[in-house]
């Protein structure tokens, strides 16, 4: 799953970073409210783990702002703050859950497969979101078997492979740089001359085209790539 995570405290932000990694889920981090909301408009997410008290916008205001702009994406508030009064308040935000500090990791996981659980059921651009499925078209990938079909036909992909495409089908038709797939497939910086990611997106085609010439992922020059609408078919001579 991927995780925006907002969080100004050093230590514990690496503690529960590293926690949830081990655990599978793909962490976007950042240490401030003004940086944390405009990635929760600008991305799609499984679930924000959002710390009420951050620098720049905190984090009930960015609650707030996200649920007037339509964004229903899963919020769990975090914060050192546990009187009944301030649960209730983020409750009546629209947050899905409250955790106070100090927590287990393995707490804070639970409660984030709990509220995707019930958050499941969306229905937007062909993309099917049910039980952790993606489906777009004929394509298939489950994101807790971390299983992949295409016309029901098995995939094998690396973990790599499956996080990047992954990405991409959670927005199909948008385009995505080189740089924005680096950043939350691979999780930290590279060169920005580097190829890993066209050198992922040939292995990915590679796999999948050969069935049935998908021609799924388009790439779009001088920028980076996007995904394939299942209405749209303006790719299919543009692998």
């Amino acid at each position: 799953m991927n995780i925006l995570f907002v969080e100004d405290e050093t230590k514990i932000a690496n503690f529960v970073r590293a926690g949830l990694k081990e655990q599978g889920f793909v962490v976007d981090y950042c240490d401030n409210g003004d940086e944390g909301y405009l990635r929760a408009l600008d991305n799609e997410y499984d679930a924000i783990v959002l710390d009420i008290m951050v620098p720049g916008k905190d984090g009930l205001s960015i609650l707030k702002q996200l649920r007037h702009s339509g964004r229903n994406t899963p919020v769990i508030l975090l914060t050192a703050r546990n009187e009944l009064d301030d649960r209730l308040f983020g409750l009546n935000l629209g947050a899905d859950d409250y955790i106070a500090k100090p927590f287990f990791v393995e707490e804070l996981a639970a409660r984030i497969h709990a509220v995707v659980r019930r958050s499941v059921g969306d229905v937007y651009d062909g993309l099917r979101l049910r039980q952790n499925l993606l489906v777009v078209g004929s394509l298939k990938l489950d994101r807790i078997t971390r299983e992949v079909t295409y016309n029901q036909r098995a995939i094998e992909l690396t973990s790599r492979e499956f996080n990047l495409l992954e990405y991409l089908m959670r927005s199909p038709g948008r385009v995505f740089t080189r740089t924005q797939i680096l950043e939350h497939v691979w999780g930290y910086d590279f060169n920005p001359n580097t190829n890993v990611v066209d050198v992922c997106i040939q292995r990915i085609r590679k796999k999948i085209d050969p069935i049935d010439d998908a021609g799924l992922i388009e790439s779009i020059r001088g920028v980076g790539y996007r995904f394939r609408k299942p209405d749209d078919e303006s790719i299919q001579n543009s692998k």
